[in-house]
């Protein structure tokens, strides 16, 4: 029996430096992004396990003898949403769940690693108890910022404290808490199992930055989380210029097939950018100085103009970038490029009309724009009564 309404949080992220080079085996820092998913567990009727998606419309309810007679082969498998497992009655996740063979939307996918997840980890740690989840998130979805990480961290940390596989380390009267580095761990390697469901066959890099949040350097599928960075005010703005990323990097691919001994110089300096930025952001939370700001703001703009040499700029984001420098800011693209999302910092002194007169001007081109952080908290347990009145609310509605 679970007797207590709490919420649990994992941020998105953005990368910082090292889109496209990083898939060479270049150096990548990927940092968490303040806008997060939040989901809510309270008890629930009993005998029945509910799962509410409100931001994709999903609102789906189980009985769970139902779903412990699915469980059969699915403990201790991680598998990608093609070959999920059939339980022991023959029947397959996605039949169980009325989801056709296949299904990509958003809404299925989600329904599946939550299906996946919840049989998996029960089948490792013990019956799920009878509880109702409500997942709500601020950072929009498609765009390239981690959503369905998040999501998986989220679910991974309230699945396996309900299984009593990890503590529930929120004392009476505290607003938040966090889980041990050890408990860290394993809700990382649950929420990679989420992420396959979902994608298949991912870096892992996201569901790190959602579960340790910070900052994390990525090279050659090596994670190494970094100790020490400091929180960085930035505008996060979406071109909502839709993109393939497949295409961008068979792109970059063929540029530097026809032009190695142009692009692979290109290549290494935007690696240069990454170890510099990193060496900077480590240097910042010991000894804290205005200087630090310009260096960062430098990297910024250098990289921009070789992600373009590499052919991944786009119209809208020279536009944002535009925008931003009429306003003295600093932007790049994040992410795969040729549309999608940018990142502008706003160092300390930024005066706030300047920071509201940007915003302004993005959104009169079009874009949506949100002033957040990086450098975010990883997976986090709230109370439900710390929680802002906009993510109460959003959470309630269900």
């Amino acid at each position: 029996m679970w007797a207590r309404e709490l919420a649990v949080s994992a941020p998105g992220k953005v990368i910082l430096h090292g889109e496209h080079a990083v898939v060479l085996g270049k150096v990548a820092l990927a940092v968490a992004l303040d806008l997060r998913t939040f989901l809510r567990l309270r008890p629930g009727a009993e005998g029945r396990l509910s799962v509410s998606l409100p931001g994709v419309g999903v609102q789906r309810s189980w009985d769970t003898p139902g779903l412990w007679a699915l469980r059969g082969r699915i403990a201790g498998k991680s598998r990608g949403k093609e070959e999920l497992p059939r339980g022991s009655e023959g029947i397959s996740v996605p039949e169980f769940a009325g989801i056709p063979a296949g299904a990509s939307a958003p809404e299925s996918l989600a329904t599946l690693a939550f299906l996946y997840m919840c049989l998996a980890i029960s089948a490792k740690y013990g019956d799920v108890p009878s509880v109702d989840i409500v997942v709500w998130s601020e950072l929009p979805t498609g765009a390239g910022l981690g959503s369905s990480a998040a999501y998986a961290v989220c679910l991974a940390a309230a699945l396996l404290m309900l299984c009593g596989a990890i503590s529930c380390p929120l004392q009476e009267g505290e607003s938040t808490a966090r889980w041990t580095e050890e408990e860290l761990t394993l809700i990382n390697s649950w929420a990679f199992r989420g992420e396959q469901v979902i994608h298949g066959n991912p870096s892992g890099v996201d569901n790190a930055v959602g579960t340790w949040g910070g900052a994390l350097r990525y090279q050659a599928g090596k994670i190494t989380p970094l100790k020490r960075v400091p929180t960085l005010r930035i505008l996060l703005t979406n071109t909502k210029v839709p993109r393939s990323t497949k295409i961008l990097v068979a792109g970059v691919k063929e540029k530097i097939l026809k032009f190695p001994a142009i692009m692979n110089p290109v290549l290494d300096s935007i690696d240069a950018i990454s170890q510099e930025c990193q060496s900077v952001l480590e240097a910042m939370p010991a000894n804290p100085s205005p200087e630090h700001y310009p260096v960062l703001e430098e990297f910024f703009d250098i990289n921009q103009h070789h992600l373009n040499v590499l052919g991944v700029g786009h119209p809208s984001l020279d536009r944002l970038c535009q925008v931003t420098a009429s306003h003295s800011l600093h932007s790049k693209l994040t992410g795969a490029g040729g549309g999608g999302c940018g990142i502008t910092l706003l160092p300390p002194d930024t005066s706030p009309l300047a920071v509201e007169a940007a915003k302004q001007d993005l959104c009169a081109c079009g874009f949506e724009c949100w002033e957040t952080k990086i450098g975010a908290p990883g997976v986090t347990l709230h109370s439900c009564s710390s929680l802002s009145a906009q993510v109460l609310h959003a959470l309630t509605q269900s």
